[in-house]
């Protein structure tokens, strides 16, 4: 019976589609790599491809790079021979949860005492978007959020804010101190002479009703820049 047991769950035993899966069983999740747990994924890959070999192929179409994968519509995926419409949709799925997964552990955190801290509470929200977006964080007197507003939805190169309705916003929720962030998608972190102006003049608002600026970070996919850290605000 052993020796039957031994040889059912052997690795060399089973087809190249289920190996991951055994992998899984045997060592656990952390021991597979990306392409082995897309594989677990789709199931199955094509009579001239195992899964694990599709998933690999996938993924160096996106440099490798979970966040990449993740931006791709169902059409681009079906482009790849091995992917029809339920595993696609299925890839979506999975990494949308991920996504998902990233801001509710965001959520956890309350108190912000650093710029980085920003950072993760903001990237997995705004950092892979395609275009521009404007939030303000509310804090009270300890630095913790109140309320994170969008103020505005722009193009890929520029944005409008509305420094009264910031204010306003910051004033209903007895905010004692603000904090800016937008994204840049096209990756360029340093800031735009837009963004020093908007910056200087919600400051200078922020003086004369008591609400204090303490920063302002603009975002990519993979980085930040502070404005407070580099000494500019």
């Amino acid at each position: 019976m052993d020796d039957y047991q031994d040889k059912h769950f052997s690795i060399k035993h089973w087809s190249e589609d289920d190996k991951p899966r055994e992998k899984l069983m045997l060592k656990g999740k952390i021991a597979l790599s990306d392409a082995e747990l897309l594989a677990i994924l789709i199931g199955s890959g094509s009579r001239n491809e195992s899964a694990v070999d599709l998933c690999k192929r996938i993924l160096a179409s996106n440099e490798n790079n979970l966040n990449q994968l993740g931006k791709q519509s169902i059409q681009q995926l079906l482009q790849f021979k091995g992917i029809g419409e339920a595993k696609a949709i299925t890839i979506i799925a999975a990494l949308e949860l991920g996504k998902r997964r990233r801001l509710e552990e965001a959520k956890q955190l309350t108190q912000i005492k650093s710029s980085k801290d920003v950072f993760e509470h903001m990237q997995p929200l705004i950092g892979d978007l395609q275009n521009e977006e404007f939030w303000v964080l509310l804090l009270n007197n300890s630095n913790k959020i109140i309320q994170k507003i969008q103020l505005s939805k722009g193009g890929l190169t520029a944005t409008l804010v509305d420094v009264r309705l910031l204010f306003k916003q910051a004033l209903e929720h007895f905010a004692t101190a603000i904090i800016l962030v937008h994204n840049h998608p096209s990756g360029q972190l340093k800031p735009s002479e837009a963004d020093k102006n908007i910056t200087r003049k919600i400051a200078d608002a922020g003086n004369v009703l008591e609400i204090k600026l303490l920063d302002h970070i603009i975002i990519t996919e993979y980085d930040y820049f502070s404005f407070a850290d580099d000494g500019i605000l």
